[in-house]
């Protein structure tokens, strides 16, 4: 059979099927009642009142077994055989009561109709030819009995003509609500994945967006939110306590939404954000859609472009400075070497020189930020190359600067620039040492080298046992020109960092415990870097 039908194992299909038969169970308990009352004898011209009353028990009894045994029809077979036994007892009851004058034809057309609700095409067709082949048939045989029936055929062909109408109006119909049906389906469909896109774009974004009714409860929080905030949830819970900052930010727009909200810090040491606010209407709901920017990504990128200008302005107004600065130093080397300079006139002259190097190295450092040559990463076995530089910095260092190297067991391997990993590691071990030198006799620096168990990723750490950076300076320390040396540059954290980023590694401040300074060089994966 080549027909379509609807999805019975559907809730639609179940549901059409069960009012099916609830539809017949009706039907046969009207028709038990009617005869168990003696009205059938009163209300109908029965042709055949034993094989009636038969018939309707029958039609009864096999209808309540149908509906409890058949729920979820597995083949089209089945609710073709359904439709089929009940359009066939139908007629035989139609047969028994009369023919027409019974109203049981009306009956059959009904049963026709809910039968091409789940059985459409050709074979929806077919149950509606039986049933008009049953009604013509049966009253023709009818008449053989009762020549008073041979005036129904006009009255039974109208029958059949309806049955075959019905069957062809409710496939149209079904077809139209099945096509409707599908197409709501497949925007259903459409309009999930949409939202499940947009939740997954939502969650990934690094802005955080955060959804707030009018008690400042957070109906929404995506993740970039939670990472800016410090927090691991925020669904359902009041923002005040989470963060007051924002809240008084909030506070400040709804008085005067003109008014670019201030920055704020939700954690010591997490990004400055810059909080914007829209309002959002849902009926008599009303709402606050927030926005939260990390700006040091941003500052950060102005802060390169700042020092890339600068560069360029240095580099064309080098010579002009260098030359004179070369003149005054080689003045001042010579003023030291006169015999007829004084105590106090010798002291100026080292001034002189001291400030004149000073200089040099400013220019030389901005220079370097203009000219810095690209990363040319290679793949360094780190224990033998931390050695090695171990080996040679302890080579020239003075007598009352310690170098201690700590490896782990195994090989750890990574991609980067060896010459300007070199760089990184003299800053930072110099710095150590200075520091570490203020506090003890002897400046120390510990060289631990290690694989992250987390994320199995090589790790540097460079130690001191020196004063520690204090905490409302950590913001400031890679940030160019800041310095708290009087005779300091500013530019060797910020440089090391960039030396980092630009081979995929990452530089770090961790406090020690105990006192001291950690710096943290997270390598790349060797395989990961091309």
């Amino acid at each position: 059979m080549n027909a379509e039908s609807l999805p019975l194992g559907g809730v639609q299909g179940r549901r059409i099927l069960r009012l099916y038969h609830l539809y017949r169970l009706a039907i046969g308990l009207v028709l038990v009642l009617l005869i168990s009352s003696d009205l059938d004898s009163e209300l109908l011209d029965l042709a055949h009142p034993g094989l009636f009353r038969n018939g309707s028990w029958f039609y009864l009894i096999l209808n309540t077994l149908v509906a409890v045994m058949v729920q979820r029809p597995r083949s089209l077979i089945q609710v073709f055989s359904l439709a089929l036994v009940d359009v066939i007892l139908l007629s035989g009851l139609f047969y028994a009561a009369g023919g027409t004058p019974s109203g049981i034809g009306t009956l059959l057309i009904v049963a026709v109709a809910i039968a091409n609700i789940m059985l459409r095409g050709r074979i929806g067709l077919l149950i509606a030819a039986v049933a008009a082949i049953g009604l013509i048939y049966l009253t023709f045989y009818l008449s053989l009995s009762r020549p008073a029936a041979a005036a129904q055929y006009v009255q039974v062909g109208a029958l059949g003509a309806l049955c075959f109408a019905a069957a062809l109006f409710v496939q149209g119909i079904t077809k139209r609500l099945h096509a409707s049906e599908s197409l709501a389906e497949q925007r259903a469909a459409d309009v999930a994945s949409l939202e499940a896109l947009n939740a997954l774009i939502l969650q990934r974004m690094r802005t955080g967006i955060l959804v707030l009714d009018d008690q400042h409860r957070v109906l929404l929080a995506n993740q970039g939110a939670l990472t800016l905030l410090g927090c691991e949830a925020l669904a359902g819970k009041i923002l005040d306590p989470h963060c007051p900052e924002l809240v008084k930010r909030l506070q400040h727009w709804q008085d005067n939404p003109t008014l670019r909200p201030a920055n704020l810090q939700a954690l010591v040491d997490g990004p400055v954000l810059q909080p914007s606010f829209i309002p959002l209407q849902r009926g008599e709901q009303r709402e606050t859609l927030v926005f939260l920017d990390d700006i040091s990504q941003i500052a950060q990128q102005a802060q390169q472009l700042k020092l890339a200008s600068l560069g360029r302005l240095t580099a064309g107004i080098a010579h002009e400075i260098r030359n004179p600065l070369g003149a005054i130093s080689h003045a001042a080397q010579l003023l030291q070497e006169s015999e007829d300079l004084q105590g106090p006139d010798q002291r100026l002259a080292q001034i002189i020189q001291d400030h004149s190097r000073r200089m040099n190295l400013v220019i030389e450092n901005v220079l370097q930020l203009s000219r810095r040559r690209q990363a040319e990463p290679q793949l360094l076995d780190l224990k033998y190359w931390l050695h090695r530089f171990a080996s040679e910095f302890r080579s020239s260092a003075s007598p009352d600067k310690t170098l201690h190297v700590e490896t782990q067991a195994g090989t750890i391997q990574t991609r980067m620039d060896p010459h300007q990993l070199t760089q990184v590691l003299t800053n930072l071990v110099q710095n150590g040492l200075r520091y570490s030198a203020r506090q003890h006799r002897q400046g120390q620096v510990w060289l631990k080298l290690f694989r992250d168990p987390a994320s199995e990723l090589p790790v540097l750490e460079v130690l001191d046992d020196g004063a520690g950076v204090p905490a409302e300076q950590l913001h400031h320390i890679f940030e160019p020109f800041y310095t708290t040396e009087n005779k300091g540059t500013g530019l060797g954290l910020y440089i090391s960092r960039e030396l980092c980023e630009s081979n995929q590694a990452r530089l770090d401040y961790k406090s020690r415990e105990g006192g001291g300074s950690c710096f943290r060089i997270t390598f790349a994966h060797p395989r990961k870097l091309s």
